[in-house]
């Protein structure tokens, strides 16, 4: 029997049992709009579209002047987080009807993203929590009484701006149940802004503070947060509540983040009210650098000095006239905050 020669023919090869191959080139999406998140609510994103961020003449013409769009996350994105304040690409039906379903395809570069980590006591996993994005300004809004203001909750909000390098403003409520001196005073030398409002009084101060800005409204529940945004911004409608008789805390009225637009012009974000703000992704370093007339004085510190301890040179340096005490006062503060949350 002659030989039998073998060619190519003769190679079985079995079908890959996994799925169909995958390809690192992406589409490019040149047709897409641009969109600003203004809420999210289980896997569904509304996103506010101007005509101006329309690409294309024809485009433009056909879509209307301004429009809320419904979207969901593109299976490109991966694991990406969406959050309010995201400036996003949206493909798809952008028209805004009730019925239409666009897709987030890309999240634009933001330029700060506010964080905070686990909600539990020890606040140890450091897994962080973005709360919003591209917000350049966070305001702290805190209760002179009922309930009494919480300055560890405040200091720890501080942080968590600083770390987002996002300017901050102290808004002082129910300022006819308590002097606010105390707590200004307390937060002079970090060079807060601060504003006190009093009940029936003029929002104006307030509002020069937020025009023309994106700001994010942060408090714990109870301090009167709703009620400011549903003054600021009539058509909000946001729900209000009564500060528990037992326990002296609010009742979570917010549910989630949303972004509200100002009659005067610019945005600001209310989100839920917090009982904690956990901060184990903020290192040491971080708090420090927002102490500039303080950062000199660290290098006689030993390694690894926490700031908190007795061999800290830090003391020397602000003894020698380099520092005011009361900053160093008010950066072992906030360092000492990290580790002892608010409850």
């Amino acid at each position: 029997m002659r030989k039998r020669e073998y060619d190519e023919d003769d190679v079985r090869i079995r079908p890959s049992k996994g799925s169909r191959p995958r390809t690192r080139i992406r589409p490019a999406h040149e047709d897409a709009v641009e969109g600003f998140v203004v809420a999210v609510d289980r896997g569904r994103y509304t996103a506010l579209v101007e005509p101006e961020r329309a690409k294309g003449s024809a485009q433009k013409r056909k879509q209307p002047e301004r429009r809320m769009v419904t979207a969901m996350k593109a299976r490109e994105l991966g694991r990406k987080g969406i959050v309010v304040g995201d400036r996003v690409a949206l493909v798809g039906d952008v028209s805004g009807r009730p019925d239409a379903l666009a897709r987030v395809v890309r999240v634009e570069p933001r330029t700060s993203m506010l964080r905070r980590s686990a909600d539990d006591v020890e606040d140890t996993d450091g897994i962080e929590r973005p709360v919003v994005a591209n917000a350049d300004q966070l305001v702290i809004v805190t209760a002179l009484a009922d309930p009494p203001p919480r300055p560890r909750m405040i200091d720890r909000i501080l942080v968590a701006a600083f770390d987002a390098e996002i300017d901050t403003l102290l808004c002082l409520t129910k300022s006819d149940l308590g002097p606010p001196d105390d707590l200004v005073a307390m937060y002079e030398p970090l060079g807060v802004s601060h504003v006190v409002v009093h009940k029936g009084g003029s929002l104006d101060e307030l509002r020069d503070h937020l025009t023309g800005r994106l700001s994010v409204m942060v408090g714990h529940s109870g301090v009167g947060k709703s009620t400011l945004v549903n003054a600021l911004v009539p058509a909000a409608n946001r729900a209000v509540s009564q500060v528990n008789a037992v326990t002296g805390r609010g009742r979570h009225t917010s549910t989630s983040a949303v972004a509200l637009e100002l009659p005067e012009g610019g945005w600001i974000i209310d989100t839920p009210g917090v009982r904690s703000f956990g901060l184990a992704h903020v290192s040491v370093e971080t708090v420090l650098a927002s102490f500039p007339d303080l950062i000199e004085g660290t290098v006689g510190c030993p390694k690894g000095c926490t700031h908190l301890d007795a061999d800290c040179a830090l003391d020397a340096w602000v003894a020698a006239g380099h520092a005011e005490p009361a900053r160093l006062e008010s950066l072992r503060r906030l360092l000492s905050s990290r580790d002892t949350p608010d409850i």
